[in-house]
């Protein structure tokens, strides 16, 4: 830590003394939707385009997020803040870290993606994080920001290839003098997830007001949060990788069920088995007691139906100590044992500057530099993913009730298979720390009379180092396992995995010989220049013909070094080494070339005529030459009328094209964890015999599937899969097209006229949008091979293993579900539509203060479809008003598609004093099963509300108080059906209330 924040330090210095004398303009060419420029003539510039229009006539839909709305939110996060909008569709945060899969908080316009939108800061790109272009928002330093502006139109021609569903442009403080000190505090009412930050910003200028420059230092700290600590998580979800480590019978080399049940008689509690379960099924796992009993695990299954009970004979824990008995099986809540939200450390330096070096030059610069770390979690490591580890007969822990069961088995002197956690080992983490460093440096002015330029260079690079504490190594293990003592020899006390009592105790020496750190490491770097010309170019009465013209070059760099025992070359193929892991290999240096063209014409056609106050029309277009693909175009066309001063109406449609990334093009295959549930009550194993594909009136023909696929047929009666996930294996494919989208949006704002009174303060905005995406690049989700392959929506009417998604099925020599490969390809289709409504109004109220006015803002989101067609031609499957839980941080279709949301502030305020309720809503929708398993449909979400309340007050000496309570009234969590954790962790608050304290001092 010592060593980062001295890097921090020496490279702040540095750009402060290389950028004293520069600083980006306050309205740059291409300033993302900047909304308050000032010209020398006072009038408000709207852009979100490359041209700056006055009067407040920008043709797409712009909400603009003051510093004041986003210190109302209590968070500490800026994508946080941002996702209570409806035009935001929640997708990375501190709630999706789990499992090691980097802790990025990115931002998904509309639920397209977010890699379809682009991220900028003062318009500019930031860098990227990840193999898939994402920006993560956790690196923007909420000190320097002086409001967002989200373009939610399309916007690929003005800005390029990635701003499919919008741009979000996030703006630094501009003409800031003096020195601000800021602080914030936050705790849940129970406490705990505490989060602060603190930063100093000072700016100023000199030299008769030629030069400005402002630095910005900042540290956060967000403290995790345990499912443990929540009684939400008490009992989710249940897992059958336990502590006590388990037997699991082989199909083709079974025990006899005779002996076992002469064991279980010998307890007193005996198996009572029917007389129709034969030595050749499969009883189920069989878990060890800490006397060295035996217990059974699971309930005995046969033909679909349960004939035994299980949990017989188990003397462990049940609802302490992390162990519970459901419906009759032994399991342990992964949710108590996970961090459901991640924590954050983040340090950063801002330094930015600009000086007149001559009356048409002006020089400016930027360094941003950040040292993040997010440590995740996720429990105590288990054997899940094959190549598994086993024990061979003359183990010498072996208690003699397992031993005699496996001498009973035709070949008794095989090794077995056992699974558990080990819980003798502290829980797997990962710390992931992203150093980021963006260099800028520009000059801008003018060339002639209605001309000016800009052209600025820019580079970045950023480094993420993983680092997987607690990895347990599968090699290690099975050295144990196999050695004569037990491994006393190798490490005090060796290891035994029998029993809970006998798994805790594994010693420092022995968790130090199965354990390492892993550390993988991600380089990426930007590579950016961008010269732009803007100019006047006739006047047709109505105000002049402006254009804008812009050339670009970007190279994008990616490389990734992954611990060799993550890989498959680690000796345990196709699996990795480190146990829960299913593999992944490196990415040598590869990068994304881009030269890029663009031109932006603005025509005004009629100004101050009876019913056209303004009238005027534009266009845009973008050539984007790739080395990957070769060049694709973008083009656009606007229009923008103001019959009267008050109303303006402003549409316009795009052709919007997105190259593929490297993740999609050039990936390696890379393994994931695929959640798929326990059935009946998720999608599962759909050859597990509990699940609805088998008990359902075609399971004959599923089994008879399932059996070709490799599960043995003397077992496919009992056949259960243990766990609630599985592997998946994500690959690039290099033969990818571009996307195509069609993009029109058209809407009205409306300002009151009138001057005072009731509506004296009234602006309403009504915007309608229709995005269509073609072509699209995307890997087919997971659960969808399953319910394809498995004929669970008729796309396998034969039940054919030859079937292409059956083909992307996996199963080991067990029969045991292995992998779900899902590839990059361009499938169908997206396409989704909705209304944006936008509300402000206040009133006087000079009850408490002259200056004082009752006043609510609105922003209000209707959702009328939102489309997903998996295959060219196929039918598209309708995921409107879709609660979607297993979904990724990034997938398409998102997490949740609700029809309604809201975010809705009541307040009073005056000069000096603000207090206020925030409403944020979300309405019911309807679980995912819904469009996957439509014959067994789970429950829903309903209507979900959060209510914050908040207040400000500012002194005269310039110090700012504000404080606030968050989640007010408490509400629970609700359940998600088709989550693994029963619940959307990244959606919804885990927190429950909780409290902030914040202050502000400038001088």
């Amino acid at each position: 830590m010592v060593s980062s924040f001295s890097r921090l330090l020496v490279s702040s210095s540095l750009a402060a003394c290389a950028t004293a004398l520069l600083l980006p303009s306050a309205a740059l060419a291409q300033a993302g939707a900047e909304s308050a420029s000032a010209d020398d003539d006072d009038t408000i510039v709207v852009t979100g385009s490359l041209i700056r229009r006055p009067n407040n006539t920008s043709v797409s839909p712009i909400i603009t997020v003051g510093p004041e709305a986003l210190d109302q939110a209590g968070t500490i996060n800026l994508n946080d803040a941002l996702n209570q909008l409806p035009s935001f569709t929640t997708s990375g945060n501190a709630a999706t870290g789990g499992q090691g899969t980097g802790g990025r908080a990115t931002i998904n316009l509309r639920g397209l993606g977010s890699n379809r939108n682009l991220v900028l800061l003062d318009g500019r790109r930031l860098p990227l994080s990840d193999i898939s272009g994402n920006v993560d928002i956790n690196i923007i330093p909420e000190s320097i920001i002086g409001g967002v502006d989200v373009i939610t139109g399309g916007a690929s021609a003005v800005y390029g290839s990635d701003a499919m569903s919008g741009v979000v442009n996030f703006r630094t403080l501009r003409g800031f003098e003096g020195v601000v000190l800021d602080g914030q505090y936050g705790i849940s009412e129970m406490g705990d997830a505490e989060r602060y930050n603190t930063s100093l910003a000072i700016g100023s200028a000199f030299a008769d007001g030629r030069g400005s420059v402002l630095a910005a230092f900042s540290y956060t700290h967000q403290d995790s949060l345990q499912g443990s600590e929540r009684d939400f998580f008490f009992d989710k979800v249940p897992s059958s990788f336990i502590g006590t480590g388990t037997f699991i019978p082989s199909a083709t080399n079974s025990p006899s069920l005779a002996v076992i049940q002469q064991v279980f008689a010998g307890y007193g509690t005996p198996l009572n088995l029917p007389g129709s379960i034969t030595q050749g099924s499969q009883v189920g796992n069989l878990g060890f007691n800490n006397n060295g009993t035996l217990f059974t695990q699971n309930n005995i299954a046969a033909g679909g139906a349960v004939v035994q009970p299980g949990a017989v004979n188990y003397q462990g824990p049940n609802g302490t100590n992390g162990y519970g008995v459901f419906g009759n099986q032994v399991r342990m809540p992964v949710g108590q044992q996970i961090q459901i939200l991640n924590s954050l450390e983040r340090k950063t330096a801002f330094v930015n500057g600009e000086y007149e070096l001559a009356p048409s030059i002006t020089a400016y610069g930027q360094f941003l530099y950040v040292d993040l770390t997010v440590n995740t979690e996720s429990g105590g490591s288990l054997t899940q993913f094959p190549t598994l580890t086993s024990v061979p007969v003359t183990n010498p822990f072996i208690t003699p009730d397992l031993a005699r069961v496996l001498a009973s088995r035709p070949n008794p002197t095989a090794n077995f298979t056992w699974n558990g956690r080990y819980v003798g080992v502290p829980d797997k983490n990962w710390d992931e720390n992203y150093v980021v460093q963006q260099y800028v440096l520009g000059f801008r002015g003018d060339i002639t009379d209605g001309w000016t330029y800009d052209v600025f260079g820019a580079y970045d690079q950023s480094r993420h180092t993983q680092v997987m504490h607690q990895a347990v190594l599968k090699s290690q293990v099975q050295r144990l396992l196999n050695a004569a003592d037990g491994g006393r020899s190798l490490c005090s006390g060796g290891f035994n995995p029998f029993g809970d009592s006998n798994a805790r105790s594994l010693s420092a020496a022995c968790v130090d010989f199965i354990t390492k750190d892993a550390i993988s490491i991600e380089d990426l770097t930007q590579t950016q220049f961008q010269a732009q010309v803007n100019g006047n170019l006739f006047d047709l009465g109505a105000g002049p013909a402006q254009i804008a013209l812009l050339g670009s070059y970007r190279r994008n760099t990616y490389a990734f070094a992954p611990d060799q025992d993550l890989t498959a070359d680690s000796g345990f193929a196709p699996g990795a080494n480190i146990e829960g892991v299913v593999n992944t290999l490196p990415l040598g240096r590869t990068a994304i070339a881009v030269k890029e063209f663009a031109a932006q014409v603005d025509i005004p056609l009629i100004a101050n005529s009876p019913f056209a106050e303004e009238l005027a029309i534009g266009a845009a277009g973008r050539v984007s030459d790739y080395s990957t693909v070769g060049s694709v175009h973008s083009y656009e066309f606007d229009a923008r009328w103001r019959p009267v001063e008050d109303l303006l109406i402003r549409g316009s449609y795009q052709r919007a094209v997105r190259a593929p990334n490297i993740a999609e093009l050039f990936s390696p295959p890379q393994g994931a964890q695929l959640v798929i549930g326990t059935p009946p009550g998720a999608l599962g194993d759909p050859c597990d015999v509990r699940s609805t594909a088998r008990t359902g009136a075609n399971g004959t023909q599923v089994a008879n599937l399932c059996v070709a696929q490799g599960v043995p047929q003397a077992g496919i009666g009992s056949y259960q899969f243990p766990t609630t996930a599985t592997g998946q294996v994500n690959t690039g494919n290099a033969l990818l097209t571009p996307e195509r989208a069609n993009t029109f949006n058209v809407g009205a704002v409306f300002n009151s006229p009138a001057s005072d009174g009731v509506f004296g303060d009234f602006s309403l905005s009504v915007d309608y949008y229709n995005i269509s995406i073609q072509n699209v690049i995307s890997p087919i989700p997971g659960l969808t091979v399953l319910s394809k392959c498995y004929n669970l929506d008729g796309s396998n009417p034969s039940y054919s293993t030859t079937n292409e998604f059956c083909q992307l099925v996996r199963r080991d020599a067990n029969g045991q579900l292995l992998n779900v490969s899902t590839p990059f390809q361009n499938l169908g289709a997206l396409k989704t539509d909705g209304v944006e409504v936008q509300v402000r109004w206040s009133v006087p109220a000079p009850f408490l203060a002259d200056s004082g006015r009752v006043y609510v803002d609105s922003a209000i989101g209707w959702l009328n479809s939102f489309k997903v067609q998996l295959l060219p031609g196929a039918p598209f499957l309708d995921y409107t008003g879709i609660s979607n839980g297993g979904a990724g941080p990034n997938s398409v279709p998102p997490r949740a598609t609700p029809e309604w949301k809201a975010l809705s502030t009541f307040g009073y305020r005056t000069d000096d004093f603000n207090v206020g309720l925030r409403w944020r809503f979300q309405g019911a929708i309807d679980d995912v099963s819904s469009v996957l398993t439509p014959n067994n449909v789970q429950v829903g979400v309903s209507s979900y509300h959060l209510f914050d309340l908040f207040a400000n007050y500012t002194f005269e000496n310039g110090l700012e108080l504000r404080a606030g309570v968050t989640n007010l009234f408490d509400r629970g969590l609700p359940f998600v059906a088709s989550s693994q954790n029963s619940t959307d962790a990244a959606l919804y608050d885990l927190v429950g209330r909780s409290f902030f304290l914040g202050a502000t001092f400038e001088f």
